[in-house]
């Protein structure tokens, strides 16, 4: 018998007491501040980028943060040293020659003047060079050189329809994220306002001023208790082209932590020099979708091991005055890899991030070593949101419902919110949203003590080039902005983040060097991504030492999930080593998979797949898929293959089993709470735990979801949507059906369930 919640006498709401909140504030509007802090509870208080704390500031909350820039907001130290900027590796546009003879190559031509500025004043004979991209050779340097406007290169002989480029070392003017909130707010019209610049603490004079400066700024912030510092030295890869927009971005990107002394350091520690190709790598700029070189991955080493040592020397000042240190996970934070090796030796005591998904949450939330961590939450209050039609509102309830799926999981210990606090009291709706999601927030560490909800007995492995260095950060994009041709994968890490498993990252190299000793503690291993990208992994699948591994993991019981192009490589044509041709598949793994993808080369041979009527993958599920990008035709190699379902005779989704193991194919997984819960199964059922669904309960709803708490006998029961939705939950001997607001989460007492713990919605 079911028992409907609407009808049952609500438990006792968790406490609601005050914290696990930090504030934006400014000056000018003192009073309106005591109240907002007394309504909300906040237990902490910061400054933001362009506004200053207020006088009263010490007595508002228990603790007072204060953003701290290393690296750039005193122009006058930067006027003074101007060759101790920071650098960038650029390159041009690609020119055609139309003729045999002198081609001349603007290199600003598409960046924005205003930020960078080339380097001529360094031996451009060793850090710039010119490229004949047609021929893929470096021009000698007699062949090129610079013009007196300093931004033009003419390559003296060149040939008629051949492409050039000059990759060139360029001095960094305006610091990208000030630039940006520059820009964005209108600081053009604020004569207070200027365009700070940024410098490298790689120089000595430099490096000593940074500490010198701390120093003050701590003896003269005696109210500052936590040092955000926004963040340290090496800002990611921002550059805005010659019409003052964004051209190129990478969050990821190392092209501006380099300087002349820190690669001749590099050179002496590795044993080979370095070049600017290094860095511009064509014009990919090392993008997190290429598979690393080994190059990039040395200097990615270098530079983080050189960041921390520096960071942790300024947070042993902070610490010695007796301040917390806080990152601020973007802007200047390459280099500060929180899954890296060296950052456990910084001692940072927190960290704080930006939340734009729930993924972007559990990379926050899941960092090791630190004492606590708090999120950023979105809408960030500027005027491009909260202005006359914009939405705050909206994309509060987004922010919050997409967020609470990964909080649930691994629990932010903080929230808070950035910006001018002004904007936001102009929507009194938002702030009663806030202070609902608020509650909720708190509920999730009051009512269970802290503890996370139980798991699935089922431990999944991620397995891309990246491995645990990009824990939650495959497929991602400048905090999970959208990009079509990601979402087909970011789906699933975006599922993952909320799902209840033990999840992993692993590189191909682990599996490479340890084989079956690295998956000895993983059940079921995915791999996503598209051909021939750092996730797939393309030629890496030509090792048969990976193949054989994973093959054999599969064959003695394992799960593999495959997703888009899988394991996808076809080797070079030609070679000795002719790899998937002689193979005959394009998926390395294809056996496992019972698919393999068409390129047109075996088009002789007839498919016939008809989809089956029933099976545990779809079992709960409308058919509302969306697989995303089309990775191209798939088709069945393995009669015994389940199609689970097909689109323009293409298999999207596929079962199969393969010895003693099982594989599944999906063609992509574009978020949505029905895509959730595909991944969800095709992950019970590639561990052979089907008979296991509801150990931690389920939902008959996609869009409901549920957390159970055993120790407390508590769960946690939550609506994805943004319209009221009915479900049945059971599990652990319990079924009730619950009905929910638009976004409403609700505890129910799982020991009696016949009550519950009704949360404001």
């Amino acid at each position: 018998m079911l028992i409907s919640l609407q009808t049952q006498p609500a438990a006792p709401l968790p406490s609601q007491a005050g914290g696990r909140l930090t504030l934006p504030i400014q000056t000018g509007m003192d009073e309106e501040v005591r109240r907002l802090i007394a309504r909300l509870g906040a237990d902490a208080v910061r400054n933001s980028d362009g506004t200053e704390l207020p006088g009263i500031v010490s007595e508002l909350a228990t603790k007072v943060y204060s953003t701290y820039f290393v690296g750039r907001g005193d122009n006058a130290w930067a006027d003074a040293h101007p060759d101790e900027a920071t650098r960038i590796f650029l390159m041009s546009d690609r020119v055609a020659a139309t003729a045999d003879g002198p081609v001349s190559i603007d290199l600003l031509a598409s960046w924005f003047a205003d930020q960078v500025r080339p380097d001529t004043g360094c031996d451009v004979t060793r850090w710039w060079q010119a490229h004949d991209r047609t021929t893929g050779q470096e021009l000698p340097v007699s062949a090129w050189s610079i013009e007196a406007d300093g931004r033009t290169v003419t390559v003296h002989e060149a040939l008629a329809g051949h492409v050039y480029t000059v990759s060139f070392l360029a001095f960094q003017t305006w610091d990208p994220t000030q630039m940006y909130n520059y820009l964005t707010n209108g600081w053009e019209e604020d004569p207070t306002r200027v365009k700070e610049k940024p410098f490298d603490v790689r120089h000595e004079a430099t490096w000593s001023h940074v500490r010198a400066h701390l120093s003050a700024w701590l003896t003269e912030h005696p109210e500052v208790d936590v040092v955000r510092f926004t963040t340290f030295f090496y800002h990611f890869t921002l550059v805005y082209g010659a019409d003052a927009t964004e051209r190129f971005v990478d969050w990821f990107g190392y092209s501006a932590s380099v300087s002349i002394p820190a690669m001749e350091e590099f050179e002496e520690e590795y044993g080979y020099a370095l070049t600017p190709e290094d860095f511009v790598d064509g014009g990919w700029y090392n993008c997190p979708f290429r598979t690393p070189t080994p190059v990039f991955k040395d200097w990615i080493d270098f530079t983080s091991k050189r960041v921390a040592q520096k960071a942790g020397e300024l947070v042993r000042q902070v610490h010695e005055e007796g301040r917390e240190a806080m990152m601020f996970l973007g802007d200047n934070w390459i280099g500060m890899e929180p899954y890296g090796p060296y950052f456990p030796s910084i001692k940072m005591d927190a960290v704080v991030g930006s939340v734009g998904s729930a993924a972007t949450c559990r990379m926050i939330s899941d960092i090791p070593g630190v004492r606590y961590t708090e999120g950023r939450f979105l809408p960030y209050f500027f005027p491009d949101v909260f202005r006359e039609g914009g939405d705050p509102l909206g994309e509060a309830n987004e922010s919050w419902r997409t967020a609470r799926r990964a909080i649930v999981r691994s629990p932010l210990d903080r929230m808070g919110y950035g910006g001018y606090l002004s904007l936001a009291l102009k929507f009194p709706e938002f702030i009663d949203r806030v202070e609902e999601i608020l509650g909720e927030f708190r509920s999730l560490h009051e009512a269970t003590g802290g503890k996370k909800p139980a798991c699935a007995p089922v431990r999944v492995a991620v397995l891309n080039a990246w491995g645990k260095l990009r824990t939650w950060q495959t497929h991602m994009v400048a905090h999970a902005l959208w990009y079509k041709q990601i979402h087909t994968y970011l789906g699933v890490i975006e599922a993952l983040a909320g799902l209840p498993f033990d999840v992993r990252f692993m590189s191909f190299a682990e599996v490479i060097e340890g084989g079956m000793k690295a998956l000895e503690d993983v059940d079921v291993v995915i791999n996503a991504g598209a051909a021939n990208t750092s996730f797939s992994g393309g030629q890496v699948w030509e090792d048969l030492r990976l193949q054989d591994a994973v093959r054999r993991f599969v064959a003695r019981g394992g799960g593999f999930i495959g997703i888009g192009q899988p394991t996808a490589s076809v080797g070079t044509q030609g070679n000795a080593d002719r790899g998937g041709i002689c193979r005959g598949s394009v998926f390395a793994l294809s056996d496992v998979l019972g698919v393999d993808q068409e390129i047109s080369w075996s088009l002789s041979k007839d498919h016939y797949e008809e989809p089956v009527s029933e099976h545990f993958i779809t079992a709960d599920l409308d058919g509302d898929y969306i697989f995303g990008e089309d990775p191209g035709d798939v088709v069945v190699t393995d009669s015994a293959t389940d199609v689970l379902v097909m689109d323009r005779g293409s298999v999207r989704a596929s079962a199969h089993d393969f010895c003693g193991g099982r594989g599944v194919y999906l063609a992509g997984l574009t978020w949505s709470t029905v895509n959730s819960r595909l991944l969800h199964r095709a992950i019970m059922w590639a561990a052979h735990a089907e008979d296991q669904w509801e150990c931690v309960l389920s939902s008959t709803n996609p869009d409901v979801e549920v957390a159970w708490y055993p120790e407390s006998a508590l769960a946690f029961v939550y609506n994805d949507a943004d319209v009221p939705r009915s479900s049945e939950i059971s599990g652990q001997g319990g079924q009730i059906l619950v009905e929910l607001a638009a976004g409403e989460g609700r505890w129910v007492d799982w020991g009696k369930r016949s009550a519950s713990l009704v949360i404001k919605s």
